[in-house]
């Protein structure tokens, strides 16, 4: 698990809160809100602040274990960064569509060669209308 590699090579204590916070974002390919880690770490260890889950998934965020989604409105996502992947979300319907990354590789393409500037298309998300809203337009 590369979370782990990056914790110990930072230099960082992983304790066992924070590996229980990892084993909950690296268990599923779903996006899960800070509640339900919260509710799966206390499963496993009762009487872990929430805090500590706070913190420890904003240190995760800024060493790139993980990745935050602010989907427009919707509760805040956590995922794991393997796999970057983007968001389409409806503003109609609010209806949220994974995107995969390789969209993107022309469009950075195109940045770099106009303006000399590498992207960083880690994780996106773009409003816009599903095709069941556009029809009802």
């Amino acid at each position: 698990m590369s979370c782990i590699k990056t914790i110990r090579e930072r230099g960082l204590k992983l304790t066992l809160q924070r590996q229980l916070i990892v084993d909950a974002i690296h268990s599923t390919q779903e996006h899960l809100t800070s509640n339900q880690i919260i509710a799966y770490v206390q499963e496993r260890m009762p009487g872990v602040n929430k805090s500590t889950v706070y913190r420890t998934l904003q240190l995760l965020e800024e060493t790139g274990c993980i990745c935050k989604s602010e989907l427009g409105g919707q509760p805040i996502y956590y995922h794991n960064e393997e796999g970057h992947h983007h968001h389409l979300i409806c503003g109609k319907c609010g209806r949220t569509i994974d995107c995969k990354d390789d969209i993107f590789r022309q469009f950075e393409k195109m940045i770099e060669d106009r303006y000399g500037f590498q992207t960083t298309f880690n994780h996106m998300v773009i409003n816009g209308l599903c095709t069941k809203c556009k029809r009802l337009s």
